[in-house]
């Protein structure tokens, strides 16, 4: 395998430093889509090499090379990786596994909890009032159908037009079933913590994409501001108090009371305050363009790992 193997280690530090700018310059559908895809394609490249360059320790132990017949002179000559890099690309890898099956445990549980409680909300209607809750909050739970959680605290916070404003942000977030998004974001920032930065901005880029949806729909991007300016004060003015499941299993997929949560909230008002983002071709093809460089590279450097090996055992054999 030659050097440019540790390119899909590399390329998630790339990505970090742009994710916070291509959430704010591409339209957030665009945003989120090519975030989300990002995260999962670099976390597969990375999981990809530090198993490859772990197999090159593998095979480097006697009783492997005598049971695959290969000659390991052939192997330790044609492999950039030293030992201890090998090794530590296997322990590095072990790790990477360990967090990304907890997190996906944790995801899947929050997720079913979530999904239960929506059914368990009274009526069949998509949209439920809490009448009995002063905390001015609102939140969207999955399952099928999605389920929309207002409390009359955050309705009495809002006029009637920022009301909504309110429902058709959580309508998107409903409807563009945005917690997947997430979910992918956050299971592959979990394999590899460098791509945390690319979660927080996937998760910046749903709430955008549900504030220009919601200035779409009422045809006011002024209201629409301040109805998420007055939610996300009214939601610190009172904070929700339900339990932590219901609290924490969306994140930034949560409506305006959680806004503050999803991202800086003076950054979105300024959004929609200005006009709508323009597609950025450019800008979209060379972040593609980054991504497709660490799956070639993976994808080269499995296939020179196979054709090592095919040296070493012909090596051997000869």
């Amino acid at each position: 395998m030659h050097l440019a193997v540790y390119l899909p280690l590399v390329v998630p530090l790339l990505a970090a430093a742009a994710a916070g700018p291509l959430a704010e310059r591409l339209p957030p559908a665009a945003a989120t889509w090519l975030l989300s895809l990002s995260a999962i394609v670099l976390a597969a490249a990375s999981s990809a090499v530090l198993g490859l360059l772990a197999l090159t320790a593998l095979v480097r132990i006697p009783l492997v090379d005598s049971l695959g017949r290969m000659s390991g002179p052939v192997i330790s000559h044609g492999d950039p990786a030293s030992v201890p890099v090998a090794i530590t690309a296997g322990a590095v890898l072990a790790a990477a596994a360990a967090a990304a099956c907890r997190a996906m445990w944790r995801r899947a549980a929050a997720l079913i909890t979530a999904g239960l409680q929506a059914r368990r909300l009274p009526g069949r209607q998509q949209v439920v009032v809490v009448t009995d809750d002063e905390a001015a909050d609102a939140y969207t739970l999955p399952g099928v159908p999605c389920r929309i959680v207002i409390t009359s605290g955050m309705l009495r916070a809002l006029s009637p037009p920022e009301r909504q404003v309110l429902l058709a942000h959580e309508r998107a977030h409903a409807r563009g079933l945005h917690y997947l998004f997430t979910t992918a974001a956050r299971l592959a920032a979990a394999a590899n913590p460098l791509l945390r930065p690319v979660a927080a901005a996937t998760g910046y880029a749903v709430e955008r994409w549900a504030d220009e949806r919601a200035a779409a729909v009422t045809g006011d991007r002024d209201l629409a501001a301040r109805a998420i300016a007055r939610a996300a004060l009214a939601a610190t003015a009172a904070p929700p108090r339900h339990p932590a499941p219901v609290a924490g299993v969306l994140g930034a997929v949560s409506g305006p009371a959680r806004m503050r949560r999803a991202g800086p909230v003076p950054r979105r008002v300024a959004a929609l305050l200005r006009p709508p983002p323009q597609p950025r071709l450019l800008l979209l093809a060379a972040a593609v363009l980054l991504v497709a460089v660490a799956g070639v590279s993976a994808l080269e450097a499995a296939r020179d790992l196979h054709g090592l090996l095919a040296s070493a055992r012909a090596a051997s054999t000869s």
